[in-house]
């Protein structure tokens, strides 16, 4: 029986299958070279996106916006302070009302039971842009660039460097945990992910043979990685922190240094951006012949409308 995932949301990777999410990466793949063949396709003609921003996006908001719009249907942005979301009206009322006038919701703020809550009373597929906790959309595209630089995604190392239980991270692990990877989460140990997701993804681990990790010790964690990622010491909402955060994450800045140590010529930097070029990482490093950031960005977009494909049609 094939994969059906339409009517779908997609709010994280622990609610997919092993084989929905290389589906989900299969039709990625698919639509990128439609793109670079200069195919127009008219998939989500008179369909309808709203996208609602509690947080300020580049990357994000363009893969969503140019991925609807090419397919021809008709995106509406919509920031917290154009609509009532749990302000002046219920968050479910909103809801109710956007199920309505759209086909379907693209959400990017800070509370996961936010975006659950559009979800469950919407009655239409609903898409994590980001939350607090979680970035699915992110960690396809990450998964995407993996793959089309070493051609598998099984057994490859990951090894996120940082603030190791910020979303992008917690996404990153369940992902590995679910696709087969070797994920090593490195940080000091305040800022480790969670007991209670650690033991999940190592249960979600044993079937499909992953390897999760958590160290504070740089140099040993990316011994042969494939690929290292980092992310800013700061997330949305944390900017106070930053001073201490720099002072905490110094030791597990990648630089040229710790990308040696991993031994390999063709390890890659990877990166969810936006970047502090010199704190989480340097220059020469995101600038450098190694860092596949800018395709990673690129696949933001044939990620997202990958997901709106099989969740919409």
């Amino acid at each position: 029986m094939g994969v059906n995932l339409k009517g779908k949301s997609f709010l994280t990777l622990l609610d997919f299958k092993p084989d929905e999410i290389r589906y989900l990466l299969d039709i990625a793949r698919e639509v990128k070279a439609e793109k670079r063949a200069g195919l127009t396709t008219q998939r989500f003609l008179g369909k309808t996106l709203a996208i609602i921003f509690e947080k300020r996006s580049t990357r994000t908001r363009t893969a969503f916006e140019t991925a609807f719009g090419e397919e021809g249907g008709h995106p509406v942005f919509l920031s917290k302070d154009d609509i009532h979301l749990g302000v002046k009206e219920d968050l479910e009322d909103t809801a109710r009302v956007l199920g309505r006038m759209f086909d379907a919701i693209a959400f990017r703020g800070f509370k996961q039971k936010t975006v659950e809550g559009l979800a469950k009373w919407s009655g239409i597929p609903v898409y994590n842009g980001l939350t607090d906790l979680y970035h699915p959309t992110q960690i396809l595209a990450d998964f995407m660039t993996i793959e089309e630089y070493f051609g598998s995604l099984r057994g490859r190392k990951l090894v996120f460097m940082g603030d190791a239980r910020n979303n992008v991270a917690n996404s990153l692990m369940i992902g590995s945990a679910k696709m087969g990877l070797h994920f090593v989460a490195c940080g000091p140990k305040d800022l480790w992910p969670s007991e209670e997701l650690v033991k999940k993804c190592r249960e979600i681990s044993e079937s499909t043979n992953a390897v999760i990790e958590i160290t504070d010790d740089p140099a040993e964690a990316v011994k042969n990685a494939d690929a290292i990622y980092t992310d800013v010491w700061a997330s949305m909402g944390e900017e106070d922190k930053l001073k201490e955060r720099i002072a905490l994450l110094r030791p597990y800045q990648v630089n040229q240094e710790l990308m040696e140590l991993t031994d390999r010529k063709d390890t890659i930097f990877l990166h969810c951006l936006p970047a502090v070029k010199g704190n989480e990482v340097t220059r020469d490093v995101i600038e450098g012949p190694q860092s596949r950031v800018f395709e990673e960005a690129e696949n933001r977009k044939h990620t997202i409308k990958a997901v709106m494909i099989a969740t919409l049609l």
